[in-house]
């Protein structure tokens, strides 16, 4: 299905094997992929599965396409990663969004701290989910993964309850208390914003059951911190083999 163009649909009818684009992509399929009647395109539902799909009719704000095949997608994670990222100045959330999605994230949560200087609206956050969507088609995922917010650092701590490794990303930390190379399991990574975390958040992570962990000697910008240690995480699950 690599050579078809990509949309997420919000359902897939099975009786009549028939589907309905709206909104946003089906703007895109038509004025940016120029799609007619008769093209092929496959279909995404968020369930994991591929369905390869035929237009059968356009309308003003929808068209209609005819199911043809399914297929289980074969880029999707063996193993659930979720990022937990502070939020970032500028588009930077946006970019580690992107990237975390390429790398085979599950789950992204962006959360404020006390050290957080940018904010999320309802707007915004909606923003960060489409950019999830684009990069989940760009890298022929399945599945994008869900964005939410949490407005304080405890209660994205707390999201992550039922992660086999809980990793939380620190300066205070000069070397790790958990070996990234022997994780085996659903992992939970936890990266700050800009100004990093405070004393008080490093204790309530540790309270929690997260481990610290260090990316190095050297000071990284937030956003290469989230992207490397979803990279070093990916890496020793085997996504990136």
């Amino acid at each position: 299905m690599s050579g078809r163009k990509r949309f997420f649909v919000d359902g897939i009818d099975p009786a009549d094997k028939t589907a309905v684009l709206q909104g946003e992509e089906f703007v895109h399929a038509r004025t940016v992929q120029r799609v007619e009647v008769g093209t092929e395109i496959c279909l995404l539902d968020g369930s994991g599965k591929e369905y390869a799909a035929v237009v059968a009719k356009l309308d003003k704000r929808s068209l209609t396409a005819h199911i043809i095949s399914e297929e289980i997608g074969l880029r999707e994670p063996k193993t659930r990663i979720y990022l937990l990222c502070g939020a970032l100045k500028g588009d930077k959330t946006e970019l580690v969004v992107q990237k975390a999605t390429e790398l085979g994230v599950s789950r992204i949560g962006i959360f404020s701290s006390s050290y957080c200087a940018a904010y999320i609206n309802d707007n915004k956050l909606e923003r960060l989910n489409k950019v999830a969507r684009e990069a989940a088609k760009q890298c022929m995922r399945s599945c994008a993964p869900e964005v939410e917010y949490y407005g304080d650092l405890a209660s994205a701590l707390n999201s992550a309850d039922g992660y086999k490794y809980k990793l939380f990303a620190c300066e205070f930390s000069e070397h790790s208390q958990m070996d990234l190379g022997g994780i085996d399991g659903t992992a939970a990574l936890v990266v700050g914003s800009e100004g990093g975390f405070s004393e008080e958040e490093f204790a309530l992570s540790q309270s929690l059951g997260f481990s610290a962990v260090s990316l190095g000697k050297r000071i990284l910008r937030a956003e290469t911190a989230a992207i490397a240690l979803t990279s070093v995480v990916a890496f020793s699950l085997g996504e990136l083999k």
